[in-house]
């Protein structure tokens, strides 16, 4: 068993946390919100002060905040975690930020004795939940050798990256990939729909033709076709729009940095940010349906 603090128990934080007390750890838990702390106490964790007393004595330290800012704020300056934990805590970043900061917090710690990974994840809240997330890790093989038990309670799928930022740039071309094909998947639906098809049949055609993909799969983003997804729950749920942009942006700067062509990448970004403009960015991301199909778009 070991003793971990974790930091930041949005709607994927919380049950990660409550993944890592069934395993069997002992988990200090700190945020800002005083519901999303009673639902993890209820879960079995226990709820700290502060963020300086949730790492007293702890093994690990899992931070999942919401960007880069808010990272260095909790690490480096405001709460300046890194002074506070012991030497042999290893701090596991699950944050989606800027591989640029994912390096300089590694950085930091490395020049406190400490070791530090940046983890992202990808799974949405139902792989939270289920404990069946994917981890792309940046670090030291020590690093993640010594972290895959841990992570390994909170997912199914444990990938190092590699360096230090690497997690943060595979999470980048992830989600840039996903957003291109949910934003093409809705558009190849409505045009369907437009044209007299049936959109559960025409799902069924394309998800066992080469036009299959995930969105087919297990999230389809028109109302009605799937059960159990975010578009038959009035997209309610899920992955925000406005993660999604926030998500896009970052593979934006990702792609300046190395000079690499993203012409499908830069059209998803102005399709979603079009999409948020319009006022839903709290909406999950498959409702980007709704900007190709006008009845939709004039019910939401």
């Amino acid at each position: 068993m070991a003793k971990i603090a974790f930091v930041g128990l949005g709607n994927m934080g919380g049950p990660m946390a409550a993944n890592l007390v069934k395993a069997g750890h002992e988990v200090s838990v700190f945020d800002l919100s005083a519901p999303a702390v009673e639902h993890a106490v209820e879960a079995g964790a226990h709820s700290a002060e502060s963020a300086s007393s949730a790492v007293d004595g702890a093994h690990f330290l899992i931070t999942m905040l919401p960007a880069g800012i808010h990272v260095k704020s909790v690490l480096v300056t405001k709460d300046a975690l890194l002074d506070k934990v012991a030497k042999d805590c290893l701090v596991i970043d699950s944050s989606t930020i800027d591989s640029e900061t994912a390096k300089e917090m590694a950085k930091a710690a490395q020049e406190r004795g400490i070791q530090f990974i940046d983890a992202p994840v990808s799974g949405g809240v139902g792989g939270a939940v289920a404990g069946t997330l994917a981890f792309m890790v940046g670090g030291t093989d020590e690093a993640f050798n010594k972290a895959k038990p841990i992570l390994d309670c909170m997912g199914k799928n444990i990938f190092h990256a590699g360096g230090s930022g690497a997690g943060q740039v595979a999470k980048a071309c992830n989600n840039m990939m996903l957003a291109v094909l949910m934003a093409g998947t809705s558009e190849a639906l409505n045009m369907g729909i437009n044209n007299g098809l049936d959109p559960k049949v025409l799902s069924e055609i394309m998800s066992k033709s080469s036009g299959n993909n995930w969105a087919l799969q297990v999230y389809n983003p028109v109302p009605g076709v799937m059960d159990g997804v975010p578009a038959s729950n009035d997209y309610e749920g899920g992955f925000m729009v406005d993660l999604m942009c926030k998500d896009l942006g970052l593979a934006m700067d990702n792609s300046q940095a190395s000079r690499s062509p993203v012409p499908m990448g830069s059209a998803a970004r102005g399709l979603f940010n079009l999409h948020q403009a319009k006022g839903n960015g709290g909406l999950d991301f498959s409702s980007i349906f709704r900007l190709y199909n006008s009845k939709s778009d004039s019910q939401g």
